[in-house]
């Protein structure tokens, strides 16, 4: 294991993780961990949509979580294999087992690369994620506190954060894709057609919901509603676990923020080192809210081409 930079990390096996939070033992047990065939690993790069993809899936697994009769916390539903914070077995967990991780793909069980279970991997454009993760960190103490966003900057454009590179993550994800029984979903494409992305996970998980509870399911998955849910949006979480009132979870989830903080020197030189680093990579990266449609979060989409029969159905 090497030693982290940055005091508040521990680095394992070349992977920065925050060190209060990880638990070890689980992380060493990961790899060797019997993955099912009905397991769903929601995977992303830290604050890339991690909260929503794991709400979005239990929303359409769970009818108690979406229509509410159901009080359980969404830490609870969807456990994370570095940080299980509630010290759940994760091998006692009944079918369909939902995993989070931000874990890289060399650290993910090896039964995963043999395409024993399912892998939602997510990724956003790095500006929003640097935003999002600088604002994040100054609501959550835990994670210490960055005065201002140009040293924080610095910290995430050279690795030395919870997650270790941006860049390197997404990059390792999609270049093994191959080895993954996987689906790529862009966070900003989501915020595009919440319907469609949800027909999409319905279709790869093998869950089959009417038209009415696909409507459902994309009305609890709207940001304003997520964040009005305290099963979704971890408030209770951080209340009893870290004694933390006002840590913003979810706080804008929106596409192009970077535009109300960085300043124009700041942009370019990351889009220069974007540039380098991802220059052989063949993903669409989308930075500007103008970019994407003017679809307002949970309007109902025209059906897709697997909704015509009124049906979120796992047939081709």
């Amino acid at each position: 294991m090497e030693k982290a930079e940055n005091a508040a990390l521990f680095n394992y096996k070349g992977y920065n993780l925050q060190k209060e939070l990880m638990k070890l033992d689980f992380l060493e047990a990961a790899e060797d961990l019997e993955t099912r065939d009905s397991d769903i690993f929601v995977i992303t790069y830290p604050k890339s949509g991690t909260l929503w993809t794991q709400n979005i899936v239990c929303f359409i697994l769970y009818e108690g979580h979406r229509n509410g009769t159901e009080n359980i916390c969404i830490s609870h539903r969807c456990v994370s294999i570095e940080y299980n914070i509630h010290n759940v077995d994760i091998t006692q967990m009944p079918s369909p087992r939902v995993i989070a991780s931000h874990l890289p793909y060399y650290l993910v069980p090896k039964k995963l690369r043999a395409k024993k279970g399912k892998v939602i991997y997510v990724y956003r454009n790095p500006k929003d994620v640097l935003v999002s993760f600088f604002h994040y960190c100054n609501s959550f103490r835990i994670l210490g506190n960055s005065s201002n966003l140009e040293e924080y900057m610095q910290s995430f454009l050279s690795g030395n954060v919870i997650g270790s590179l941006v860049f390197n993550h997404v990059k390792d994800w999609y270049t093994h894709q191959n080895e993954f029984n996987i689906l790529f979903l862009c966070y900003e494409e989501m915020i595009q057609d919440l319907r469609g992305t949800v027909l999409k996970i319905c279709k790869f998980i093998g869950k089959e919901l009417s038209s009415q509870e696909v409507d459902k399911v994309v009305e609890m998955s709207t940001f304003k509603n997520m964040k009005a849910d305290p099963r979704a949006n971890l408030v209770k979480t951080y209340e009893e676990c870290f004694g933390q009132k006002n840590v913003k979870h979810i706080r804008k989830g929106t596409v192009g923020d970077w535009k109300n903080i960085m300043t124009v020197s700041q942009s370019e030189r990351f889009d220069n080192i974007f540039q380098a680093q991802m220059k052989d990579i063949p993903l669409k990266f989308i930075w500007d809210i103008k970019e994407i449609q003017s679809t307002q979060h949970g309007k109902r989409q025209e059906p897709l081409q697997e909704d015509k029969e009124q049906k979120c159905s796992t047939q081709p």
